[in-house]
């Protein structure tokens, strides 16, 4: 027969059983809804959309092509003879950033966005108006410079506090976990004609000869491109190391 007292433990330790099962689940959800410090949560349309609201200068696009050094377009490793080719390209779509939270911000923050060159590069109109459009990350990617895009897309998200939500995080996050480095790759001019690579690479972060190895053009290589190029494995030292990927940090790729 229980006692009044064993029936308080009881009761007591059933509680610590209870607060035991129910505080992961809860450090777990919280832990799920951010990301990258990005709270993660669906996109939402608090007031209407206005592209009037987002009107962006002109003059940005030469301030582009000044820190390009020439009309580059990093989607595709392209360089074009005229700034006339080329459109003016926010990688976080305006339309995306309204829904992502800028919905609720005011007039002179919509078009600090809609100017800052963090946000802004060059694509020929095929690609800005017949590809991406205003698809997020988790629609589409570039078919060059994939590390660079998923850097720059987080850090707008970050700099101007909006929201992305699951499918987009997962699809950077896919991306940016195999990323030994985030700069630009910039392809030697005349290396692309058109959307096809036909001759050597360069790049913008001093890493010219890896164009040596890196045969899909998107900034890394893999153990399948140093195996076919005769290197592997791939000790720190050499100049391919920093491109590739070392999980286990001892120093030797595709062993």
């Amino acid at each position: 027969m229980s006692t009044p007292g064993s029936t308080s433990r009881v009761i007591a330790q059933l509680g610590l059983l209870v607060m035991a099962v129910l505080v992961p689940v809860s450090n777990s959800l919280h832990a799920q809804s951010t990301w990258r410090g990005l709270k993660v949560e669906p996109e939402r349309r608090c007031s209407p959309y206005d592209p009037d609201d987002y009107r962006y200068s002109q003059s940005v696009e030469d301030r582009i092509i000044a820190d390009y050094g020439g009309v580059y377009g990093p989607y595709t490793g392209r360089w074009f003879s005229s700034q006339r080719e080329t459109d003016i390209e926010h990688m976080v779509a305006r339309s995306e950033a309204h829904d992502s939270g800028l919905c609720a911000a005011d007039l002179a923050t919509r078009r600090r966005f809609a100017n800052d060159l963090l946000n802004l590069t060059l694509a020929s109109p095929s690609v800005n108006r017949g590809q991406k459009i205003a698809r997020d990350a988790s629609e589409w990617m570039p078919e060059k410079n994939q590390c660079w895009f998923a850097a720059r897309v987080v850090a707008v998200r970050q700099r101007y506090r909006l929201t992305i939500d699951r499918r987009e995080a997962d699809a950077l996050e896919r991306v940016l976990s195999g990323c030994e480095s985030n700069e630009m790759v910039k392809y030697a001019r005349g290396a692309v004609s058109g959307d096809r690579l036909t001759g050597a690479r360069s790049t913008s972060s001093g890493s010219a000869g890896i164009g040596e190895w890196d045969d899909n053009g998107n900034g890394r290589i893999s153990c399948a491109e140093a195996r076919a190029h005769g290197i592997a494995p791939v000790r720190r030292g050499h100049p391919a190391y920093p491109y590739m990927r070392d999980g286990d940090g001892d120093g030797v790729v595709c062993e």
